[in-house]
C-alpha cells in the first residue's frame, strides 16, 4: 500500500518555493526574508552575524517572505 504523501513530495531536483506571508504595516515596499528580518532584530540590539548566521539567514530566506 502506498502513501499518497509519497507522491506530493518533490524530487530531488526540485526546490520548494517560499512560503509568502503578509504583514501590512511590518514591511516597506520591498519583501524581506524571515532571516533578513531576525537579523535586523539581533543587529537592533548589538548582535553582530557571524558566519553560521549569514547561512542561517539564507535559508530562512528561501524557505519565508514577508510581502506587504
Amino acid at each position: 500500500m502506498t502513501d499518497d504523501t509519497e507522491t506530493s513530495r518533490l524530487s530531488d531536483g526540485e526546490k520548494q518555493p517560499p512560503l509568502h506571508l503578509r504583514l501590512p504595516g511590518f514591511v516597506s515596499d520591498e519583501d524581506i526574508g524571515l532571516g533578513d528580518a531576525i537579523m535586523r532584530a539581533t543587529g537592533y540590539f548589538g548582535i553582530k552575524p557571524c558566519g553560521g548566521c549569514q547561512k542561517r539567514a539564507a535559508a530562512l530566506n528561501r524557505r519565508v517572505v514577508f510581502t506587504r
